[in-house]
């Protein structure tokens, strides 16, 4: 279980270091939660890196499963640990396990929760259609992403690492759990990124890096990307 989210830290070189957590994706607040006093949001963020030196494209394609994953941040800590985040958006519909297609949809945490209704009543009405047998998947998937295109601005993308087997995906609990909005305020749990902080912080990232976000090593581009 949990609300897993990846948070990328550029690097002076323009690549990016990425690490996990376990509820970022629950809601948007690594976006005011991380800073140069906290890089890692009070230990919220796991310090070990999932990988060093990957360009912003790969993260997409080699490690952001949309069926998983919920959120994405990139930081700056050469522009005062700004915070870029992101939702992560599933383009299939329960059963289709196989497919890597999602997208990311950069959006303030004061719009997050109108993003999710949009995405989540838009999905919803057309699984009511395929189900009534006037779109197939395919078709209703195509519109999807144009429609989030469209609508959101965002960058649709397929993550080509699907595990053949992996019970995070066959989970139903897990596909688009970010749909259920505010479920766990008002269950009043406790664990999650709240949780006392086992990790000290380490020193301060590489905050060498003055240039402007346009990276040359990215397929990806600045102008392809949401935001």
């Amino acid at each position: 279980m949990g609300h897993r989210a990846l948070v990328a830290y550029r690097r002076s070189d323009r690549l990016y270091d990425l690490r996990y957590s376990h509820w970022g994706g629950e809601s948007l607040s690594f976006a005011d939660r991380i800073s140069a006093d906290t890089p890692y949001a009070d230990g919220a963020i796991e310090r070990d890196v999932l990988t060093d030196s990957i360009t912003r494209d790969r993260i997409l394609t080699d490690y952001l499963d949309p069926c998983v994953h919920e959120a994405l941040y990139l930081v700056t800590p050469a522009a005062e640990y700004a915070v870029d985040s992101f939702r992560v958006c599933w383009l299939e519909w329960a059963g289709g396990w196989d497919s890597g297609r999602g997208a990311v949809v950069a959006v303030e945490p004061a719009d997050d929760r109108a993003l999710r209704v949009w995405f989540r009543s838009t999905k919803t009405a057309l699984a009511d259609v395929v189900e009534m047998g006037a779109l197939s998947r395919r078709a209703a998937r195509a519109y999807l992403e144009a429609r989030i295109c469209d609508d959101l601005d965002a960058a649709v993308y397929t993550y080509d690492d699907v595990p053949a087997t992996d019970p995070d995906r066959t989970s139903a609990s897990m596909a688009d759990r970010w749909f259920e909005t505010g479920k766990r305020d008002r269950e009043d749990q406790t664990c999650g990124p709240d949780a006392a902080d086992s990790n000290p912080e380490p020193d301060a990232l590489d905050e060498t890096d003055a240039t402007d976000a346009t990276d040359g090593t990215d397929r990806i581009d600045d102008e392809d990307w949401p935001g």
